[in-house]
């Protein structure tokens, strides 16, 4: 009977030594977390003042303009509308291959629409990721200080209670914000890149077709 009181009680010091040497690594990475938070709003912000004030063009206008056009007249327009960067280098890779077989370049469209795709979701990966973890590792700091903290109390010992409540606080507001406010530009992110995709599918649709119809006038 000893014996096992014993091993119950080394297997209780294991765990509350690897529980309280976790406490440092998870604020360290909760910092790590904040900062994050601070870079995504400043490239938001970067973003708002670049791609979304460049992008002036309206999709139901561009499909207006380039009915009838040739393969310069395309190639002219697409450089001076006022589509994104990335849209316009996947139109004119597109534009630039009339000569292929009809069923070529249908694949060359759904492959270059993927690879914008791809691009998208890897930015909104990350803060998608941090807006998941960041609470998790806020309630880590939560409940790893609590136990010194509540054995503080059961001592008398207020001044290592309060301490360990104040890390707690903090710890889990430093997670809650920064899982907030991932999740809050990973829905806005979402929200524009789905609507650059849907657009740039459609200017594909309508330059295969007009570029078809050309071929079939020669």
């Amino acid at each position: 009977m000893p014996s096992v009181i014993n091993l119950s009680e080394i297997v209780k010091d294991v765990l509350r030594t690897i529980t309280s040497s976790l406490q440092i690594p998870t604020i360290i990475i909760l910092l790590l977390l904040i900062a994050s938070a601070v870079v995504m709003i400043g490239s938001i912000i970067v973003e708002i003042f670049t791609d979304r004030m460049r992008l002036k063009a309206k999709i139901p206008k561009v499909i207006d303009d380039i009915q009838g056009m040739n393969r310069d007249q395309l190639l002219a327009y697409i450089d001076r509308c006022g589509l994104l960067k990335r849209q316009k280098r996947a139109l004119r890779e597109l534009i630039t291959r009339e000569d292929l077989p009809d069923n070529s370049r249908e694949a060359l469209a759904r492959e270059l629409l993927f690879e914008e795709q791809n691009h998208y979701e890897k930015l909104t990966r990350f803060t998608d990721v941090i807006a998941r973890i960041a609470p998790m590792f806020g309630l880590m700091g939560t409940l790893i200080p609590l136990g010194p903290g509540l054995i503080g109390l059961g001592q008398g010992d207020t001044k290592t209670l309060s301490e360990s409540l104040l890390i707690a606080f903090d710890t889990t507001v430093a997670g809650l914000v920064s899982g907030a406010v991932a999740f809050v530009i990973s829905a806005i992110r979402k929200s524009w890149y789905e609507k650059y995709v849907v657009g740039l599918e459609t200017i594909m649709e309508c330059i295969l077709d007009v570029q078809d119809g050309d071929l079939m006038k020669r």
